[in-house]
């Protein structure tokens, strides 16, 4: 039997092709239809161009094509100082977006699938706080174009920072009270599944039931995990088993062309790996993971946790990086004309999902090569031979479309970004 799932609810569209042999999912595809073409719209642009373009390959992570494009052109440059003010508010502002990201998938996405459809709105409170706290230091939101080569194009100013912190905290009392129920500095401190059900919330609660109704194992796949955007918070490498290594070469990934879809897939070194908050919680030692990990492996349980548990994480590392600003530096140090640059640059970043990889080249400030690989493409896109993809292999062996449409979107699916 042979059953087509049109997935709903996501980013864009896609279909779910699962097949059945005796009553259990033998083989699954994956099929995303629609594509705008905007690495092809780049060629022959002016570099400058990519960074009003790029941020409209996803209305969800805006911020991270935005300061993925322009890493890479700051990578064309053979000396370029970016200010460490700079460095610092871009990161806050790709923080922000992480957050009320994984508050939207949380709420809107995952939820929903286990019955809890009354609890939608609660994603709009925090999202909203943190969508405007981006606008202070951005300008505006969303589709902003705050950062450029060189810096960001304003300076920021005392009462915007205690501003933002105020939004932070308001954040995190959102988090104590709805997510987990109990300070978030304690909930952080849980190195045990015994300590983290002791908590009770929105997260402890599905926890708890997916325990209960033996869902705790679903959605299993390689257990291997990657993350090419290291930066203050993020530590970069990948872990296999228990082997972690920190050195990765962008030289050994490999793009592959699938028939019957618009989206790529893609390896390095010809094996498949996950990427997003468990890869980087797992990257990052986070001793509550590696608990769960340990009980569970890389299943979707586990990979919820670890998403919906990066958001206390990062609202306190984000009001350590406001303490780091510097109002005696600059913002901006205006770079090299773009028009007498000729070069090829690489910009990555963690974006919500995972890591997320512009690659340009250009010919005297003109764009002669634009390619862009996305977290879905490593997560969702599908098996090369007889190597499943990673999403593939969590889905084959379940028993249900109900329980496959789980796991897929536990790996939370966009379709925009996967076939810009």
């Amino acid at each position: 039997m042979t059953k087509i799932n049109l997935i709903e609810k996501i980013e864009g569209e896609a279909k779910l092709h699962l097949k059945f042999k005796d009553d259990i999912i033998d083989e699954a595809f994956i099929e995303f239809f629609n594509s705008r073409g905007i690495e092809n719209i780049l060629l022959n642009k002016f570099a400058l161009d990519a960074l009003v373009v790029t941020p409209r390959v996803c209305g969800i992570c805006n911020q991270a094509h935005l300061l993925a494009s322009v890493s890479a052109i700051e990578d064309c440059y053979d000396k370029l100082v970016v200010p460490q003010n700079a460095k610092i508010i871009k990161e806050l502002v790709l923080n922000f977006e992480l957050i009320q990201n994984h508050f939207k998938w949380f709420y809107l996405v995952i939820l929903p699938l286990f019955g809890r459809k009354e609890f939608i709105l609660k994603a709009t409170a925090p999202s909203t706080k943190i969508n405007s706290a981006t606008a202070i230091l951005a300008g505006q939101y969303p589709h902003n174009s705050f950062a450029i080569p060189g810096g960001i194009t304003n300076e920021i100013l005392p009462l915007e920072l205690i501003k933002v912190k105020t939004i932070l905290n308001e954040v995190i009392n959102f988090f104590q009270k709805e997510v987990v129920k109990n300070d978030i500095n304690k909930f952080l401190e849980c190195n045990s599944l015994e300590e983290f059900l002791k908590n009770s919330g929105d997260l402890v609660d599905l926890v708890k039931f997916m325990i209960k109704n033996s869902l705790a194992n679903i959605g299993k796949s390689y257990d291997r995990f990657i993350v090419f955007g290291g930066n203050s918070f993020f530590n970069s490498g990948k872990s296999k088993a228990t082997i972690v290594t920190k050195n990765l070469n962008l030289k050994y990934l490999k793009e592959y062309e699938v028939k019957n879809t618009l989206s790529k897939s893609i390896t390095y070194k010809n094996e498949f790996y996950e990427v997003g908050p468990l890869s980087r919680a797992m990257l990052n030692k986070s001793n509550l993971i590696k608990e769960l990990h340990r009980r569970y492996k890389d299943s979707s349980l586990v990979r919820i946790v670890a998403r919906v548990c990066e958001i206390p994480k990062l609202l306190l590392h984000s009001l350590k990086l406001i303490e780091k600003i510097n109002f005696n530096e600059p913002f901006y140090i205006k770079p090299k004309d773009i028009l007498k640059i000729s070069g090829e640059g690489i910009g990555i970043v963690e974006a919500a999902r995972g890591s997320l990889i512009h690659k340009i080249k250009l010919n005297n400030g003109i764009i002669k090569d634009y390619q862009i690989i996305t977290p879905t493409q490593w997560n969702l896109g599908n098996g090369i031979d007889e190597k499943k993809g990673v999403a593939q292999k969590a889905i084959i062996g379940l028993d249900s479309s109900n329980l496959a449409e789980i796991v897929f979107k536990s790996f939370d699916v966009c379709s925009v970004c996967t076939t810009h």
